[in-house]
């Protein structure tokens, strides 16, 4: 057994970032070590645990059975030193000069944060939004805490990864003012039409959409699915942007959540109004990795962006 006064804890901040990058110059450029420090301090680590820990392989350097294991202990050893060193004093955002990174769905980011950014400029203007698409940003990187917290409609969600409701919205349909659908709005002439979808739901990289896998086309068509209809997709799109645009063809139907379609009530070119039938209403919620659960920055910023949903929507904030 060694003997703990032996152990370097740069090694364990070493190890997690080897094990997060799984390269050996990013790991250097990470903890602004040369690459010759970077690669001593591998070799310390494979002497210290007896084990090579990062093998190369044909796809990269791949970790050893017994670095995975090591991986999550390594990551909570690290958690509970950063706890510690967490200074007693509270975050100060008016003093704050920081990069904030967030996945959000462009439906998020259109009818949530121009509210968050008059917070963020009147309480910490030195705070930057770097916001990433829901294709940008895979799970791994959410938990790894290479993203501060992600905001978008999830269908599954890691249970390792704290999350809260921002607010539920309900739907509506826009359609250019001279569709003859306007002129007898019923679901059977609504069936008739053609339509665009619009989603995009979780993160990662999205694939092709098959229109006759009703489960996976979302809320809209599993509402219409449990009435035994179906609808004419004519485009699929991961836009609300476009979707909204397309609306302005005359024969075309979107059917979007109501947070949305209301961004174009100016819009001479397009109405708005009530779907012809009821669609069950969509959460919006925020989620975040553990290991940024008690960052006093991220804590702050997520209260801001739940206090200003809460308040968009006509809710109290949380106690």
């Amino acid at each position: 057994m060694k003997n703990l006064n032996q152990i370097d804890l740069n090694l364990l901040v070493y190890l997690e970032v080897l094990l997060r990058e799984r390269n050996v110059t990013q790991a250097a450029n990470q903890l602004g070590l040369s690459q010759p420090a970077m690669s001593n301090g591998l070799r310390r680590l494979r002497a210290l645990f007896d084990d090579p820990l990062l093998v190369r392989t044909s796809e990269g350097m791949t970790p050893t059975e017994r670095a995975l294991e090591l991986e999550p202990l390594v990551k909570e050893i690290l958690l509970g030193v950063d706890r510690a060193m967490q200074p007693a004093t509270e975050f100060e955002p008016g003093e704050a000069q920081m990069v904030v990174r967030i996945m959000a769905s462009d439906y998020a980011e259109s009818t949530l944060f121009p509210a968050v950014l008059t917070q963020l400029r009147e309480h910490a203007p030195g705070i930057t939004l770097d916001i990433t698409n829901p294709s940008d940003v895979s799970f791994l990187d959410v938990e790894r805490g290479k993203v501060d917290m992600v905001i978008n409609r999830f269908d599954a969600m890691p249970q390792s990864f704290h999350q809260i409701h921002l607010w539920s919205d309900s739907f509506s349909c826009l359609l250019s003012p001279e569709n003859e659908l306007l002129k007898d709005f019923t679901l059977e002439n609504y069936l008739k039409a053609d339509h665009v979808w619009v989603s995009k739901t979780g993160m990662g990289v999205g694939v092709g959409v098959d229109p006759d896998d009703v489960q996976r086309l979302g809320w809209v068509d599993a509402a219409l699915n449990r009435l035994g209809k179906k609808r004419q997709i004519r485009v699929f799109t991961r836009h609300y942007q476009a979707a909204m645009t397309l609306a302005e063809q005359n024969d075309l139907v979107v059917t979007l959540p109501t947070r949305a379609a209301l961004l174009k009530r100016d819009n001479p070119r397009v109405v708005l109004r009530e779907p012809p039938l009821e669609i069950p209403p969509l959460e919006l919620k925020m989620a975040w990795s553990p290991l940024l659960q008690h960052n006093p920055a991220n804590r702050w910023l997520r209260k801001v962006i739940v206090d200003t949903a809460r308040a968009l929507a006509g809710e109290p904030p949380p106690a």
